[in-house]
């Protein structure tokens, strides 16, 4: 069984809320030959990168190799600034990140989720690298993908007209893009 570690949004968490939508589809899509893992994030309504740090550190510790990640908005960009700033002795074979903010930009200065200038030189030797946003995504602007974008060259960029912040209806071409690793 291939395992999947998703780290969701912030704020409200429950059914029908937040990454639930994103996380039922998933289950519901890869079916049996996946476990999909997303575990509840410190305090989602009033998160701090410290708490979700340490959250991270314990789950990674519970994998065996050759995980993919996924990362949904907040937890996008956590992930990425996680596993650019910590040593692994697990594998990574995909990284996917969905609907990520890159702090940093104007009105979203948060000093203590902006990644290092050199982040992708930190990153696992990661074969793939997989970024998705919406242009009517009415919580992260698009030019989110953007500055993602030109850091990770190498990553495939799927940008979509419509499907929100929270892909509310699925997202077939993570699934088939998760099932081509």
């Amino acid at each position: 069984m291939k395992e999947v570690l998703f780290i969701h949004s912030a704020g409200p968490q429950g059914h029908y809320e937040g990454s639930d939508f994103l996380v039922s589809y998933l289950r519901k899509k890869l079916g049996d030959e996946y476990a999909v893992v997303c575990p509840e994030m410190p305090d989602p309504e009033n998160p701090h990168y410290d708490e979700w740090r340490e959250k991270l550190a314990e789950e990674f510790s519970s994998f065996n190799d050759d995980i993919m990640v996924i990362g949904h908005s907040l937890g996008g960009s956590v992930l990425l600034k996680y596993l650019s700033e910590t040593t692994r002795t697990s594998s990574i074979s995909g990284i996917f990140i969905i609907a990520a903010p890159y702090w940093g930009e104007p009105d979203w200065e948060v000093d203590e989720y902006i990644l290092e200038t050199n982040f992708p030189s930190k990153l696992p030797g990661t074969p793939e690298v997989f970024l998705y946003h919406c242009k009517d995504d009415e919580v992260v602007p698009v030019n989110h993908l953007e500055r993602y974008a030109e850091e990770l060259p190498n990553a495939h960029v799927r940008e979509f007209d419509r499907g929100g912040h929270l892909f509310s209806k699925g997202l077939p071409e993570l699934v088939q893009d998760i099932k081509s690793i």
